[in-house]
Order: structure tokens, then C-alpha cells, then sequence
């Protein structure tokens, strides 16, 4: 759409619709509707109406018209919708109550000059008078010339001249006022209430001009017509102004929905085994909760845009990154462009991650990467509480601190010369350094003190204790030899998601990452799920490091001590072990590509997942194969598992995949229930080389009930639960557990019946049957990998092999690999990074490597 051949309101609509906080006001008469003869006429044109509608109710977005008319008779002209702002008699009404306000001094005044104009009025003809609650205008556009020149004098000289009267000059009417207000005032006080961070505003009237004047930074003033003006653009006409609006709207609309938006497996991850953060690949960070990895976000801009919080290293002529990469094997993350680079870690020094009270410090090192000096442009935005809490920061020496914190957060800075801007509600702090060679700037973030003196160990040193933790660990990896880096950025993805001071793993770093763009499958997966964790546990048992399987089952111990009986236990806790509080919305943020809700908390934690019992004794199991020291306790946790399958395996549950409907007798719970004792057994044959009595007959019988039920032979296949027919991938798990030979004809027609079914290219959907959410998940990339294992099974090694390459592509930049891939959007789906899809290509590639 062409709004206009002036290219610069064109440019000036684009910034505008990537404003934080947008506030579009505008003026009424001569704007959104035509001058006409009878002012009682004048309409909108409804196309202006259409566009201020759809603006307004868009996140984050806001609009008003600001008129000189009094505020009944602008909603009835106007025709306005509620969630349009209403503001008449030029700023003086807000509310439909202002006139209560008027004072009866204000009254008399204004009866006074009601009278006073109504006698001028009647000296000529072409005058109307027109009381409104806090105002009196005279109009004389349909008066004869000489008529209105004498008519003027004798207000000028009359009426305005009476004490506490105010005079405002319009096109043809003259108003008089008995309160001081102007639209100026009323659009700042309009951007007061509303937190906007950039406004629009278009008008046509001399009294428009008031507003123009407060127009600054980011604003655009747009003037309508002919005449001199302070507005920085011009339109023609209120036709102009339509399909100005419209464009606007369409921009609007575009940026929010995330038209723009940096695809979710190109951010980068950054981890202290307390917290994490996510890293874009141009250097902003977008996404860290604090002081715990569950806590409320203070950078939250990839659900919210700039407003919900980010903290950018930027080059200030506009030049992009031309790298991105971790630090050899770590989580050290560097970012570089022409002249410089951003060194970027959370710090883990002096063994910090493990204090269950330690306080988090990110660190960004600014380092010059040519012969000459680097300028650099920084912007610290923090937003408590997902920006719901209005954000103060106040300069310090050798930084910034946030003002009026529950926990003291400092950002250690020095040498940088700090400018603080109001963005809506909040705080941003911008600066431009230059940056020598051998000299770099280092920004530490530090939350949990108030501190900004220099650390005691030099950040070398902190950065190389950081690097070492996970590259040590990394090292002594036994890793397939041809799947090595993959691999290895998989397993450290998994460590970085672990908690440190517990030894819970985390399901995925974020929440609400969309599983269907722009509609409301998201999910908070800031928690550990007893299943998502002992499967990513034996993976890493796999690669030999039995180091967090074992802290992971002291963590679940503890959960255990908590729980009147296991067959009791939830599917996720917080990384403490707590039961999680009601899952709740953030209303205030848009969501990543206008996918909303944005939720915490998880409802999945009140549901009934059978197959939980399953993974953990499996890590038991493997743990024990490798030798590791296992004691009574890792025996008594078998037992209890044991116990709470011999209690409610034949009760239905929601299932893996947590479907917000009606329980069912889910194939795959069924299977993991058998998993449960089949591996006790094998335990116990190995740890107290007797067996229990019974175990035997319960395996049996829960095996007999998957074979009898779980097997529609009207389909060839296993199914997702036994009162139905339709397929789920989780049904794979009968073969690649065990339950089935791989040679077991039910188990290939399985095999056949998904990839039939469920594979679209590189990707396997978890099922396809209405689970009761509007809109269509992605394919889970972890059913991609247990095909790919299926396949392998089956003896279909180059099929394995060609999906576990295209698998492998689905890995953004720096190797992180999301919940979800949508084949037909081709994009990344779902929380990021996940456990699950890193656990199932180490998984894959050990098995692909051993049958090389």
C-alpha cells in the first residue's frame, strides 16, 4: 500500500511500528473526518475508524482521539469503539464524570461567557454557539467576513478577558476555556498513563499544534493540510490519514506477529547452573530469569519485545555480526563483527554453582578485534518482573544500579559514561564507547548485591575457571567418533540445563515458546520432569558421566522423603523439589510472534503420568551396568517405584504428552509401567543377586495387557491408547524398549504405520488426533529420534542414517535444537533449548555409530 510519495512517512511508520509501547492519537475534525458546514455532521471516515480499531487492540498498542469537541458529542460523532481513549474539549475531559470536577467558581465563569457569546451570536448572522462541560466555542466558519472580524474583536476584548477564562484559537471557532488544558497536556498525560514509549499524532488545527510541540525522540507528528506547522510530515487530507493508518496497522500487526522475530534455534545459550540466558545471534540478550532459572524474567524480549527487557552490544553505524560461536567446549559464547567482538559467559567461579544460595553475574567483555579503536553502542533495558514493575535505574560510580529491588542488582561498568532514557514505564540505559585494542570494556551484571566495587579475582581468571568447568567435563566424554561434535554440544546443552545446587534437570530453558505460531499452545518448561530428566541422565550415562544421573536421583530421593506415597509422586517439580504453584498468564506480554498466552507455572503438575516410574528406575538400571556406586537407597527408590506400578498400572493418566483432556489407557504409560519392573528385576538379579516374589508374574501381566489391547490388528500397529485407533509415536517405545523383539512383525507394522502417518520430511509428529487446543503443533523432534532408532532397529540403517542427517540440519547456528519443528512453516517450534531433542540425538548417534 502507498501512503504517500514522501518517502520519509513511509521510513517513520516502520520505526514506529517496532515502538515497545505504540500510542497513535489523533485529532478529530479536519483528521479523521472531513470540515464540513454543520459540525453536528462531520463523520469519520470509516476506514479511519476500521484502522484506529485494529491498532488498539493490539498488544501493547494504543489509541485516542484527542478533540476539541466536547467528550459526549466526540463518542457519538465519532462512532469510537471502547477500546478507543476519548478525550475532548481539547484535554479537559478524560471521563464521562469531568464535569463533577468543574468547581462552582468554573461554573459561574462558564455561564457567564455562554451568555456573553450567545448576545454576539445574535448581532450576525452564520455564528453557532456550543456549550460544552468545561468550555464555550464560538464557530463562525458559515459567517460573513466582516461579520467574524467584528465578532472576534468583541470577544477578545470581552468575554476572554474575564478572570480565569482561557482562549484557544482553532480553525474558523474561537474557544474559551475555564480550565488551563491544551492537547499538548493531554497527550503527554495520555502517554503518562499508558507507558508509551513513541507517539503518533495527527492533526489539522492551530490547536493541534500544542501537541506537535511535545513531540520528541522517537515521536512523528503529522500534520493535515496546508499552513505552517511544528509536525515534522504532511498529509494531504483525512483520506491520507485512512490509509496512513491502515499501513500502520498492516506494520503493527507484521512486527508483532513476528515478521522480524530471530527464529528460535538461532539463539544461543548461556548457563551458571542456576540460571540461563538467551543470546540472539546480533548480541542481544533476550531472555534470563533471576535469581533462578523459574523466577520472574528481567530480559524478556523474545516474548515481548524490546519493552519486556534486553541487554544489546551493538555496532551504532548498523553493521551486523559476522560470527557467532561457543568457545571451544563451553558455554563461553563469542560474537563478532568488523573491529570488534562480545565475549559472553555466566560466571561459575570459585564453584558458585553450587551454593543453593549464590548469586548469578553475567559478563559481557567488549574486545577489539582490528588495529584501530571499536565504537560500540550498549543498551541495558532491564524489566522487573516481566516489565510489569516499573524499572529505575540510578548511576553509581563505575555503573548502574536497579532502584527499588527485592534483591539488589548492580551493573559494574566503569569508564562508561552512561545516558538514562525514559522508555514508557521504565528505565533504559544507552551508551557509546570507544573501545582500544588491549583495552576491553567488561560489563558485569551482578544480581543478588549491591556491590560495584572490582571483583577479587581478575575476569580472566573467572573466565577461564568458567571455560574449564564445562570443557574438563567436556574432555572426558566418551563420544561416537562420527558424530563427535554434534554430540558433544548435545551433552553439554543438557549439563548447562542442569541445576546445579540440586541436581535437577531442567525440561528447557524458557516458557512459551510457541508450539503453533501466534496461538496458544505454550507451554512453561522451566521445570524438571522426572521423566524428561532420567531419560537426559542416561544419555549422559552413556557417554560416561554417571556425575548428574547420580545427583539427580539424590534429587528425586529428597523429592521422595517429601511424598506420603510414591505412587503419589507428580510428573515436575521446581528445581528445588516444591510443588508447583497455579499455572497463571502474563498478560502484559504479546508472546514470541503474537503467540498468547505467556504462561508460568505448568497445570501438567496436578495431572496423572504413569509412564514417570519407568525412565527412573531405566537410569537405575544403566547406572549399575557402568559400575557406578549405587547404595540401599538407589534400591529402596526401585522398591518404591515398583510398589506405585503395582498400585495404579491399570488406572488410565493424561500420558507423555500431558493432553489436557480426559485420562485414556495410554499404550506408552502401559509400556513404561512394564519398564519399571522388568528393570527391578534385572537390578535386583545384579545389586542383591536374589529376586522378589511376584515381580516376575507383575511384568508378565502388564506385558500380555499392552499385547491384548494395545494392538489394533484393524490398523497393523500399536496405538495410542487402548480405546481408539489412532497412532502416537510414543507407541515406538513397545520395540525400542524391549517389550517386543525389533523382528516382531506388530512392532514393524508400528514402525510403518508412523512413518506412514505421522513423518512429514525431517520431522515425526507426536499424533495427529484432536487433542481439544485450537491449532497444529509442529512435528516433537524427540519422535523424529526414536524413528530414526526405530529405523536402526528394524535393520533400515540407511533410512536411520538419511533422517538423522536431515534430524542433525534442524540445529541452529551454535548446535541448540528446539521442542518442535513445523515442516510446512519450516521453522522451529517450542521451547528452547529442550532436553528431549538433545538426549534423542546423542541416543541416535551412539546407535547409528555402534552399527557403523
Amino acid at each position: 500500500m502507498v501512503v504517500t510519495e514522501d518517502p520519509r512517512i513511509s521510513e517513520s511508520l516502520e520505526r514506529l511500528a517496532r515502538a515497545p509501547i505504540l500510542l497513535v492519537a489523533t485529532d478529530y475534525d479536519g483528521t479523521l473526518a472531513p470540515i464540513v458546514p454543520d459540525p453536528a455532521s462531520a463523520a469519520p471516515h470509516r476506514e479511519t475508524i476500521v484502522a484506529l480499531r485494529a491498532l488498539a487492540s493490539m498488544p501493547q498498542t494504543h489509541a485516542a482521539i484527542i478533540s476539541g469537541r466536547a467528550l459526549a458529542e466526540l463518542a457519538s460523532l465519532s462512532g469510537a469503539p471502547d477500546e478507543i481513549h476519548l478525550v475532548g474539549s481539547h484535554g479537559s475531559e478524560f471521563d464521562a464524570d469531568f464535569t463533577r470536577s468543574l468547581t462552582p467558581e468554573q461554573e459561574a465563569v462558564r455561564d457567564r461567557v455562554l451568555g456573553a457569546l450567545e448576545e454576539i451570536a445574535r448581532a450576525g448572522d452564520g455564528f453557532l454557539v456550543e456549550r460544552k462541560p468545561a468550555s464555550v466555542a464560538f464557530h463562525f466558519r458559515n459567517a460573513d467576513e466582516s461579520d467574524a472580524r467584528r465578532a472576534l474583536k468583541e470577544i477578545r476584548e470581552g468575554p476572554a478577558s474575564i478572570p480565569g477564562v482561557y482562549l484557544k484559537d482553532g480553525k474558523k471557532v474561537i474557544e474559551l476555556c475555564v480550565v488551563e488544558t491544551n492537547k499538548g497536556r493531554a497527550l503527554e498525560t495520555l502517554r503518562r498513563r499508558l507507558g508509551a514509549s513513541a507517539a503518533l499524532f495527527i492533526g489539522d488545527d492551530i490547536t493541534d499544534e500544542d501537541a506537535f510541540a511535545t513531540l520528541t525522540g522517537p515521536d512523528v507528528g503529522v500534520k493535515v493540510g496546508p499552513g505552517e506547522t511544528r509536525a515534522a510530515l504532511r498529509v494531504d487530507d483525512p483520506e491520507a490519514v485512512a490509509r496512513l493508518l491502515a499501513r500502520l496497522a498492516e506494520l503493527r500487526a507484521d512486527w508483532l506477529a513476528g515478521a522480524e522475530a530471530v527464529p528460535i534455534e538461532e539463539h544461543a545459550l548461556l548457563s551458571d547452573l542456576r540460571s540461563a540466558a538467551l543470546v540472539t545471534p546480533t548480541g542481544r540478550v533476550v531472555w534470563m530469569c533471576l535469581p533462578r532459572i523459574d523466577s520472574p524474567a528481567l530480559f524478556a524480549e523474545i516474548l515481548g519485545g524490546p519493552s519486556a527487557g534486553r541487554f544489546a552490544v551493538a555496532d551504532p553505524a548498523g553493521a551486523e555480526p559476522t560470527d557467532q560461536r561457543y568457545d571451544d567446549h563451553s558455554v563461553t559464547l563469542i560474537t563478532a563483527w568488523p573491529g570488534f567482538r562480545v565475549v559472553d559467559y555466566l560466571d561459575c567461579s570459585g564453584g558458585r554453582w553450587r551454593q543453593r544460595a549464590g548469586r548469578s553475574d553475567l559478563v559481557r567483555v567488549i574486545e577489539a578485534t582490528g588495529r584501530a579503536p571499536a565504537r560500540v553502542r550498549i543498551e541495558f533495558a532491564p524489566r522487573l518482573d516481566f516489565g510489569r514493575v516499573h524499572t529505575r535505574l540510578v548511576r553509581r560510580d563505575d555503573g548502574l544500579e536497579i532502584a527499588d529491588t527485592h534483591d539488589p542488582a548492580v551493573l559494574r561498568a566503569p569508564g562508561v559514561a552512561w545516558e538514562i532514557l525514559d522508555e514508557g514505564p521504565h528505565h533504559t540505559a544507552v551508551a557509546d564507547v570507544e573501545v582500544a585494542p588491549g583495552a576491553p570494556v567488561t560489563l558485569e551484571f551482578r544480581y543478588g548485591t549491591g556491590n560495584l566495587r572490582p571483583s577479587v579475582a581478575p575476569e580472566p581468571k573467572r573466565r577461564e575457571e568458567t571455560e574449564r568447568l564445562f570443557g574438563d567435563w567436556a574432555r572426558s566424554l566418551d563420544l561416537p567418533g562420527n558424530y563427535a561434535d554434534l554430540v558433544r554440544r548435545s551433552a553439554l546443552t543438557i549439563k548447562a540445563l542442569t541445576h546445579g545446587p540440586t541436581g535437577a534437570i531442567l525440561a528447557a530453558a524458557t516458557t512459551s515458546l510457541p508450539e503453533h505460531v501466534g496461538g496458544v499452545r505454550n507451554w512453561d518448561y522451566r521445570y524438571c520432569w522426572l521423566r524428561d530428566a532420567a531419560m537426559g541422565a542416561a544419555s549422559l550415562v552413556s557417554l560416561g558421566s554417571t556425575a548428574e544421573a547420580l545427583s539427580l536421583l539424590d534429587w528425586i530421593l529428597g523429592v521422595l522423603d517429601e511424598t506420603p506415597s510414591p505412587e503419589r509422586l507428580q510428573p515436575l517439580y521446581t528445581v528445588t523439589g516444591h510443588h508447583l504453584g497455579p499455572e497463571g498468564e502474563i498478560g502484559e506480554l504479546p508472546g514470541y510472534c503474537g503467540s498468547r498466552p505467556v504462561r508460568v507455572g505448568n497445570a501438567a503438575s496436578r495431572q496423572v503420568q504413569l509412564d514417570v516410574f519407568g525412565p527412573i528406575v531405566e537410569l537405575v538400571h544403566r547406572l549399575l551396568a557402568v559400575g557406578a556406586p549405587l547404595s540401599a537407597e538407589h534400591w529402596r527408590l526401585v522398591e518404591a517405584m515398583v510398589s506405585a506400578v503395582e498400585r495404579r498400572w491399570r488406572e488410565p493418566d493424561h500420558g507423555i504428552w500431558e493432553i489436557r483432556a480426559a485420562p485414556r489407557l495410554h499404550v506408552h504409560s502401559k509400556t513404561m509401567c512394564w519398564v519399571t519392573v522388568d528393570r527391578a528385576i534385572a537390578i535386583a538379579d545384579q545389586f542383591l543377586q536374589r529376586q522378589r516374589d511376584g515381580w516376575r508374574a507383575l511384568r508378565d501381566e502388564i506385558a500380555e495387557d499392552v499385547l491384548t489391547h494395545g494392538y489394533k490388528a484393524s490398523v497393523g500397529a500399536f496405538t495410542a491408547a487402548y480405546d481408539g485407533e489412532d497412532l502416537d509415536a510414543a507407541a515406538l517405545e513397545v520395540g525400542l524398549r524391549g517389550l517386543v523383539p525389533a523382528d516382531d512383525p506388530r512392532f514393524i507394522g508400528t514402525v510403518e504405520a508412523i512413518e506412514r502417518e505421522l513423518r512429514f520430511g525431517p520431522t515425526v509428529y507426536r499424533y495427529r488426533s484432536d487433542d481439544g487446543l485450537p491449532g497444529y503443533e509442529g512435528g516433537f523432534n524427540l519422535c523424529t529420534t526414536w524413528l530414526i532408532l526405530a529405523y536402526q532397529k528394524i535393520g533400515r540403517d540407511a533410512d536411520a542414517r538419511t533422517l538423522f542427517r536431515a534430524y542433525c540440519e534442524l540445529a541452529g547456528r551454535t548446535g541448540l535444537i528446539p521442542e518442535e519443528y513445523g515442516p510446512r512453516s519450516r521453522r522451529a517450534l517450542g521451547n528452547h533449548p529442550q532436553v528431549y531433542s538433545h538426549l534423542g540425538l546423542i541416543d541416535c548417534a551412539i546407535a547409528l555409530n555402534h552399527s557403523a
